[in-house]
């Protein structure tokens, strides 16, 4: 069992009365190598709580064009599970936010789940979330992820029924990752989104009552992230980031824009 506090724990134990925990998902290795570390070093110092790491395959069946062509350019970088340990160390040096690295199973089972778990760990990682490894089949990954003082964060959906948003309740650690549409990961058009997502979040709050709750899945703007997060703990960019990074990249002064629509995605325009 774990003995101490977890980063991700503390995060959501230090949230200040309405506000929101912003979670930023960034495909290691994209756009280049060398711009990952300070990609996340700049998330953090323009509002963002919590990093997702995204571990590069060439076969994300969940996610949509963005992410992939994202996975694509990382593994043409040359970016490899160790040097994702290599970004998560370096980071460390002079931050503490906390880092979950997210993807799919086969990666870590072809590096081995006891070792992958334990790199993971001894090079600052917090938590796993793994969308391909289900509550179902998560015997496989969750034993050596306790052992390693890694939370194991599961993901809910408009589909799932009260019964499994109670059982992942019991069993997440973290925080519960809510999927606010059905379908592949990427930012939506118009308030798709927000006229889909209340009902869910309704069942969301009746049915996880012990875990902190992050929703994710089309949001794009500051707007957007405040709606949809209104009645939980926070929000979860990824595909929106993503396409202005690559709308930017590599013009000068790129990761200044990128940093900006942080900034903004967190505070508004102030």
């Amino acid at each position: 069992m774990k003995k101490t506090i977890s980063r991700i724990e503390a995060t959501f134990q230090k949230r200040e009365n309405d506000d929101k925990i912003m979670s930023l998902f960034i495909t290691a290795g994209f756009p280049d190598l060398d711009s990952t570390v300070d990609l996340i070093l700049g998330f953090e110092k323009n509002g963002a709580d919590i990093i997702e790491l995204g571990m590069p395959f060439s076969d994300p069946l969940a996610d949509g064009p963005t992410i992939q062509k994202a996975s694509t350019q990382a593994i043409e970088n040359g970016i490899t599970m160790n040097k994702i340990f290599d970004i998560v160390q370096e980071v460390r040096k002079s931050s503490q936010i906390p880092i979950i690295l997210m993807g799919y199973i086969n990666p870590v089972l072809r590096y081995g789940v006891a070792e992958f778990c334990k790199k993971a760990s001894e090079s600052g990682v917090d938590g796993l979330i793994i969308p391909d490894a289900p509550l179902e089949e998560s015997s496989i990954i969750s034993e050596e992820a306790e052992k390693n003082s890694l939370d194991l964060i599961y993901l809910i959906a408009p589909n799932s029924t009260d019964e499994r948003m109670r059982r992942v309740d019991e069993v997440s650690s973290g925080f519960v990752y809510c999927v606010s549409v059905t379908g592949v990961t990427g930012a939506r058009q118009g308030d798709e989104v927000a006229k889909s997502v209340s009902r869910f979040i309704d069942r969301v709050n009746t049915n996880v009552t012990k875990t902190p709750k992050l929703v994710g899945f089309g949001i794009k703007n500051y707007s957007d992230a405040q709606v949809i997060s209104k009645e939980l703990d926070g929000f979860i960019v990824g595909s929106a980031l993503i396409n202005t990074i690559e709308q930017n990249y590599p013009n000068e002064d790129w990761q200044k824009s990128v940093f900006q629509f942080v900034k903004e995605l967190k505070f508004g325009n102030i």
